[in-house]
């Protein structure tokens, strides 16, 4: 479960970066899933802190005003 989670989170910061849609997003969420359950826990923790790596420049970002 923690798996999906992670690959939601992190699909949906790569189809925020490609600036498509949401479907996008979903299919780069299956395909890092893939590749994260591949990887065991590593993947799972590269994920995650991929996905609030950006979560965290998108606050900061946002309380500058940018």
């Amino acid at each position: 479960m923690t798996g999906r989670i992670v690959s939601a989170l992190v699909g949906r910061e790569m189809g925020r970066r490609e600036g498509g849609s949401g479907t996008k997003g979903a299919i780069a969420g299956v395909v890092a899933m893939s590749a994260m359950r591949r990887m065991g826990p590593l993947g799972l923790i590269l994920g995650g802190g991929y996905a609030a790596k950006k979560a965290y420049d998108r606050n900061k970002a946002r309380k500058q005003g940018y």
